[in-house]
């Protein structure tokens, strides 16, 4: 370096604190990514097909929480044991009231039927809600903890821990309970599973019940620190989407670390190259895998 010239700092974006608050904030944002695609992931596991109306019931979950907090002054998180519960008997009344009838066993017309009660949802919400988007206000909205020098909002580290809570309670279900098994026997070989006298339509309900049950818990953990309106399921829905086939299709540790990825990357991005460019790394990788590994990061070959 020549004597008369100035050494610059570097931006203050690459400053080594700066970026581990991104990487932690990413990682917080990636656990209910991960928790959104856990949901979708179970069902594409079990019934072998993409619910396209899983964005729509996230919405309906965040409106949920949003009036039981107007209503009934009850907490987002005290809303848990409501919610969650709530969208599990949705799910199950909503596959086997409707879907179940409807599709006459054709996983083609479940894809059909799923992008139909989406639309149907989201101007049902856009009816009775009007497009106003509606937050709430809570003592802790605003405060943030001190993690090694990185200041993260409160909402955001008790939904990180919330989601790991709630993906261990599912990995849990489905790895020693009795249903667990049931359910990993129909995603394997559902006419083998009926001929041992498992009742395959009671396990495709349950794990739909059971994917809307995730989204409850997703909705309890967003709400403090985001916002609802008819329309916001669509970019979850489509993230959760890129998770899934990142991680790959059926995979719920692929879906897990998948959206812990995916929330990094869109932090980071977002830091270096704006909020408006921030998510271009996320497709970036999902295409680098698609071309090198087809089948997801933990996904069996075919």
């Amino acid at each position: 370096m020549k004597s008369d010239e100035k050494a610059y700092p570097p931006p203050a974006m690459l400053d080594p604190a700066i970026l581990f608050a991104s990487v932690l904030n990413g990682l917080t944002t990636g656990a209910v990514y991960a928790l959104i695609a856990l949901g979708l992931t179970l069902i594409y596991g079990v019934l072998h097909i993409i619910n396209f109306a899983h964005g729509a019931a996230l919405m309906m979950a965040l409106y949920g929480v949003y009036f039981l907090h107007e209503k009934l002054g009850l907490d987002p998180y005290v809303s848990l044991p409501i919610m969650v519960p709530a969208m599990f008997v949705a799910g199950y009344a909503l596959y086997r009231g409707v879907i179940a009838r409807a599709s006459h066993g054709k996983d083609e017309n479940i894809l059909l039927i799923t992008l139909g009660l989406s639309i149907m949802l989201e101007n049902a919400a856009l009816y009775f809600f009007k497009s106003d988007t509606l937050t709430i206000d809570t003592a802790y909205t605003l405060s943030t903890v001190n993690i090694f020098g990185a200041m993260i909002a409160v909402p955001k580290m008790v939904a990180f821990f919330g989601a790991l809570a709630t993906t261990a309670v599912l990995l849990l279900v489905i790895g020693k309970t009795s249903l667990g098994r049931a359910i990993r026997a129909c995603a394997k070989e559902r006419q083998g599973a009926r001929l041992v006298g498992i009742n395959v339509d009671h396990v495709f309900a349950m794990s739909f019940g059971i994917g809307l049950a995730c989204l409850g818990a997703a909705a309890c953990f967003l709400l403090p620190a985001y916002y609802v309106n008819p329309q916001v399921g669509n970019g979850f829905v489509l993230i959760a989407f890129t998770i899934v086939v990142l991680g790959g299709m059926g995979s719920f540790v692929g879906a897990l670390i998948g959206g812990f990825l995916i929330g990094v990357v869109e932090s980071v991005g977002g830091l270096l190259l704006g909020e408006s460019l921030g998510q271009i790394g996320i497709f970036v990788i999902f295409i680098i895998v698609l071309l090198f590994r087809p089948q997801g990061l933990f996904g069996a070959r075919a």
